[in-house]
């Protein structure tokens, strides 16, 4: 564990490494942030992160590589339901939506080492009750593991004393080859149906086939970026289920990842606000869920355990 710099307040920020087999990757803890993804052979980082720390700081964060919680992606109007009782939040998204918690967003938050070896981390961050308008004092736990031959696990668990929302994410930005875009690259996903938006991005409450129209990604094809134009939730299942292959990638040269996950939802979005850099692949729970009947619920309740588990596996 190494400090790579420190915040506004003095605190240091550390980078991990962790290796095991062909892969390495480093986690920071600002933001418990996947920093860094290389495999042996391949010259350049597999994963888009900014170089400098102040970019992570400075409030204009993308969420590259950060762990999103209390609640990723949107709340239409900044506002959702709990039990009867409607609660406003942060509306960051162009003053209209909440967006991946907000300022209250542990993105943004300093995480403690739990436990760490040669292979794996485990980070905790606390959050209060009331941090954000968030119910519930809750802790959350990610513990980040790397198991030969080249694959990378994810464990994200969560408890609260008050019922609350808990839908978090792992917004790391993909880009298999050293080219400027993600042009070239092959993609797949385990979806037939995805949940249209309107013109904030925000989903309209409508569960679509995917048959027959451009977000059909059933079979492998190489979408050239912007065409469609992805910031959308592809609906993997009803519900969290076991962990299950779901969405493949192939880079130019035939570098894959292959990406599993019990989470019910897949938001994918091109990176279009940033030149098509890389392609974000964010497993999580449907987006806005509260604000839409049928949409498999976020709540989370004392003595419940929120538990997501991803991996990714990459193969040549």
């Amino acid at each position: 564990m190494r400090e790579i710099g420190t915040l506004a307040d003095g605190s240091a920020v550390h980078a991990i490494d962790l290796a095991a087999g062909e892969l390495s990757v480093t986690v920071l803890t600002w933001g418990a942030v996947l920093r860094e993804v290389r495999l042996a052979g391949v010259d350049h980082n597999l994963t888009h992160v900014p170089e400098i720390l102040e970019s992570w700081t400075s409030g204009e964060t993308p969420y590259h590589g950060a762990l999103v919680a209390p609640v990723a992606n949107r709340f239409t109007g900044g506002k959702a339901t709990l039990d009867g009782e409607e609660i406003d939040f942060e509306r960051n998204q162009d003053g209209v939506h909440m967006l991946h918690s907000g300022s209250a967003g542990t993105h943004a938050k300093l995480w403690d080492v739990v436990d760490r070896d040669s292979s794996q981390v485990t980070l905790a961050v606390d959050l209060p009750a009331g941090e954000g308008n968030f119910p519930g004092n809750r802790r959350i736990t990610a513990r980040f593991s790397v198991a030969p031959p080249a694959t990378l696990r994810l464990e994200i668990e969560a408890e609260t004393d008050a019922p609350t929302f808990l839908n978090a994410t792992n917004h790391s930005y993909w880009k298999l080859s050293d080219a400027p875009t993600w042009e070239g690259h092959s993609l797949r996903i385990a979806a037939d149906r995805v949940l249209p938006t309107d013109e904030t991005d925000a989903p309209t409450g409508e569960i679509a086939g995917v048959a027959g129209t451009p977000m059909d990604f059933r079979e492998s094809r190489e979408p050239v970026p912007g065409d469609p134009m992805l910031d959308h939730n592809f609906c993997l299942s009803d519900d969290r289920v076991e962990l299950r292959d779901v969405l493949w990638l192939t880079g130019p040269t035939g570098l894959t990842l292959t990406l599993a996950t019990t989470e019910p939802g897949m938001q994918v979005y091109d990176g279009w606000r940033s030149g098509h850099d890389a392609i974000a692949l964010e497993p999580q729970g449907w987006p806005d869920a509260p604000n839409h009947a049928g949409f498999p619920s976020i709540v989370l309740r004392p003595g419940e355990t929120y538990r997501s588990v991803s991996e990714w596996r990459f193969s040549r």
